[in-house]
């Protein structure tokens, strides 16, 4: 067992808070996915908030849909989106049942078992250090890496498949703000969150 395992998971109340809150309070935490005897896992470095009461960019923001129903969820489920027909995405729902609020994984920083993200990214060996780098720098990449796809939407995060371990929580200081990536709706809400100066961010 590695030093992270021995902390403890996230609990329901903290994902139940508002959506900027539990966003910022993400980042350095772990993202564990349980492979029996290989755990993948990572350090949340890079995220976006996302608000269906009034954010065009949300799923949510239209309402209730097959799509977007984990959205509406109580705080502490996992949403999973297949976007550009290529790639999957991974949210953590937050807020009170009824809301439609949760936070974009947009990129972690790897920590075990570099070789079987490799492989489920590429399909082969691990060639060398560099390549760790972009492993999982974008929502799409860690998906592919930690072989995250829509079957996992709706699954709780505070079941033993798949969670988030608590981790210190970063200084103010040591957090970036900026415009969310890629959107072309509510482009001006400066929800996305970093850390500053972590070489996995997915864009720098």
């Amino acid at each position: 067992m590695t030093d992270f395992q021995s902390n403890k998971k996230l609990s329901r109340a903290f994902y139940k808070r508002e959506v900027t809150v539990v966003a910022k309070d993400l980042l350095g935490k772990i993202l564990l996915k349980n492979n029996r005897k290989y755990p993948l896992a990572g350090k949340i470095v890079e995220v976006e908030a996302y608000h269906g009461d009034f954010d065009e960019a949300a799923h949510s923001f239209k309402g209730r849909t097959k799509r977007t129903e984990v959205m509406f969820k109580e705080g502490g489920y996992l949403y999973v989106y297949f976007t550009y027909g290529a790639h999957f995405c991974c949210n953590v729902v937050t807020g009170k049942n009824g809301q439609g609020t949760a936070v974009l994984i947009r990129a972690i920083e790897p920590l075990v078992n570099f070789d079987i993200m490799i492989n489920n990214r590429f399909g082969r060996k691990l060639r060398n250090e560099n390549e760790i780098i972009n492993l999982t720098s974008g929502p799409g990449k860690l998906c592919k890496a930690f072989n995250i796809d829509k079957s996992l939407s709706g699954i709780d995060l505070l079941g033993d498949k798949i969670f988030i371990i608590d981790n210190k929580k970063l200084k103010e200081k040591a957090i970036g703000i900026s415009k969310r990536i890629g959107i072309t709706r509510s482009i001006d809400l400066p929800w996305r969150f970093f850390i500053k100066d972590n070489p996995f961010l997915s864009r720098k």
